[in-house]
């Protein structure tokens, strides 16, 4: 169901499209701004709570050789300001695209999010495998929480960008 809200407009996370691709095993895509002030864009794993697309990073993880945070904390603790699709590869696509600010939290142990990522990403067996050798007392995770405050959805049959008359 395609609903007649304007691209930006928030209400379009409650459309099939949006809660289809928030609750896909398709990664988001997280672009933002280096420190270097030039563009980055990576994919990354999530999990949608109903309100925000919580990500998660490791800042310090020994059991798995992770000894420092990974660059992008910096990053986004400078220019918070970030943009993130989520879209399939069969055509037409589906795209759902946010934007808005992230804030972080670091945790020690495990972002509980991250945990339901890996099952949701690894499947049952992998994901438990996965928590198993990460979920650590010596791990220490960044929660990264994005609330949008942009939504755009594009299926290329019913809702089509601006530019090609949407």
């Amino acid at each position: 169901m395609i609903m007649d809200f304007p691209q930006g407009d928030v209400r379009l996370l409650k459309t099939d499209i949006a809660q289809h691709l928030l609750h896909s095993t398709i990664p988001a895509r997280l672009a933002y701004t280096a420190i270097d002030g030039t563009p980055r864009i990576m994919a990354t794993w999530f999990v949608w709570t109903g309100e925000e697309l919580v990500m998660a990073t490791f800042v310090h993880c020994t059991p798995i050789g992770i000894q420092r945070p990974a660059h992008r904390l910096r990053a986004l603790r400078a220019n918070p300001d970030v943009a993130i699709t989520i879209d399939t590869e069969p055509q037409p696509p589906q795209v759902l695209l946010l934007r808005g600010r992230v804030s972080i939290t670091e945790v020690t142990g495990m972002v509980p999010e991250q945990a339901q990522a890996a099952r949701r990403f690894l499947g049952q067996e992998g994901g438990a495998g996965y928590v198993a050798q990460a979920d650590h007392p010596d791990t220490k995770m960044a929660r990264i929480a994005l609330r949008p405050t942009w939504v755009g959805v594009l299926d290329f049959q019913n809702r089509l960008p601006e530019v090609m008359g949407g």
